[in-house]
């Protein structure tokens, strides 16, 4: 079992940077994949980035250039950091660990309760 727990969200202005963290328990969390999805009010649930413990990353193409992915194994937590933010981009932010490395929110086992992201106009 894996639980996790996001934090970092808030309110920002467009044009601005939020870094968000997601905290993980469980001893085998440096063999999962990590990812961050998102999900608007009213939309559904989208792949944002995912890195795997070797390290490789991917991005959504809408946040690359933009986001940045990271992980610390011996904190068990990994790391969003946004800059550049648009209001499109207000959503709540789901941390998720699974064991297939990708962009599908399916291949992912475990998922944290969000964090609310609101950017500004």
């Amino acid at each position: 079992q894996v639980q996790l727990v996001e934090s970092g969200g808030g309110l920002v202005q467009a044009g601005g940077s939020l870094r968000l963290s997601c905290a993980a328990s469980g001893r085998t969390f440096s063999s999962y994949t990590m990812g961050w999805f998102r999900q608007a009010s009213g939309k559904e649930r989208e792949f944002v980035a995912a890195i795997k413990w070797t390290g490789r990353t991917m991005y959504a193409d809408s946040v690359k250039g933009r986001f940045s992915i990271s992980r610390d194994n011996g904190k068990n937590t990994v790391y969003l950091q946004m800059s550049s933010l648009k209001p499109e981009e207000t959503a709540v932010y789901y941390c998720a660990a699974g064991s297939i490395y990708g962009s599908v929110p399916r291949n992912y086992d475990y998922w944290g309760q969000g964090t609310q992201v609101t950017v500004s106009s």
